[in-house]
């Protein structure tokens, strides 16, 4: 039986474009996607990167002050 929970990010759909937005300002911010930060980059840890891709998806969907 299929997953009904499973999400699939198409390019161009506001989740895949605020997905790459947050990689984009990860990228710009020194943040590395894993748990091993170096001396140039710290992690995105579970709070920078559920924050982030929040206010990305506001940004990119337009209504930056509708999602709580």
């Amino acid at each position: 039986m299929a997953d009904s929970s499973i999400v699939q990010v198409e390019e161009n759909s506001p989740e895949y474009v605020a997905f790459r937005l947050m990689e984009k300002i990860a990228a710009s911010e020194g943040r590395i996607f894993n748990d091993r930060p170096n001396g140039m980059h710290q992690s995105a840890d579970r709070a920078w990167i559920l924050s982030t891709y929040r206010e990305c998806l506001s940004a990119v969907i337009g209504a930056r002050n509708q999602i709580p």
